[in-house]
């Protein structure tokens, strides 16, 4: 028993190791790489104002595709940097109402999207649960925003927030569930991967980071989530949080 309770504790000391390592290596490789995008978009508008009038309309959009393209980059690694920031942020784990966190949330995002029709479908008396308030509001966010993103080009965005039992001891499960466009099952792996998109740019916005964030954040204070959905059918995700 000692010699198996040494071994975890040395596993447990390598696997934080290698997380810092991580965190380090995203961090500074989404800071390193920043001076000479800069350089790239600057050189190129340069190039655009000094020479713009004597190049032709072809060398004109090439100009252009580098510039859209270095600044694309440039989002992307917003994204590393905000997963780095995740896996070093401060947890503290408190019991938070659902129902206090929820229904503000949804009031905002329909504040900011006046011109859509949504339609909040929120359990009454939703439970508290232990989590960190700020990664679950940050998960939360995510989650609500992709619900009303993939749901916009149906008339009216519907989405339903419930709470059920878990099966294991102690625990919740809050679903989102939207009818918006969906995925094919068949790429569910795709979901939780580093920039790993379902649906091109051109159709929605956004890199790809999202749902990865929001495992992220929930991983920190021992929650979980996941995912199921149909073509054309919505997607409903589901969240394992511990009861307060």
């Amino acid at each position: 028993s000692e010699l198996v309770d040494a071994r975890i504790a040395a596993l447990q000391a390598e696997l934080a190791v290698v997380r810092a390592e991580m965190q380090h290596f995203t961090y500074a490789v989404s800071h390193d790489l920043r001076a000479p995008l800069r350089h790239i978009v600057s050189y190129a508008q340069l190039v655009e104002e000094d020479a713009g009038p004597q190049l032709n309309e072809e060398v004109r959009g090439f100009l252009s595709t580098i510039t859209d393209s270095a600044r694309n980059m440039g989002v992307l690694l917003d994204g590393l940097a905000a997963m780095a920031r995740v896996g070093t942020a401060p947890v503290e784990l408190v019991p938070i109402s659902l129902q206090d966190l929820l229904g503000p949330m949804c009031s905002e995002l329909s504040a900011q999207n006046p011109q859509r029709a949504i339609d909040w479908r929120i359990d009454q008396d939703l439970p508290r649960v232990l989590a960190d308030e700020a990664l679950l509001r940050e998960a939360l966010g995510h989650l609500l925003g992709n619900a009303l993103k993939f749901s916009a080009p149906r008339e009216c965005a519907v989405v339903e927030i419930k709470v059920a039992p878990a099966d294991e001891d102690g625990c919740v499960v809050l679903s989102i569930q939207d009818n918006g466009v969906g995925y094919n099952p068949t790429q569910q792996a795709q979901l939780f991967k580093v920039f790993g998109r379902l649906h091109s740019s051109t159709q929605f916005g956004g890199i790809g980071m999202g749902l990865v964030l929001t495992q992220k954040m929930l991983e920190r204070f021992g929650a979980a989530v996941s995912t199921q959905g149909a073509v054309d059918g919505g997607c409903c995700v589901r969240l394992l949080l511990k009861r307060a």
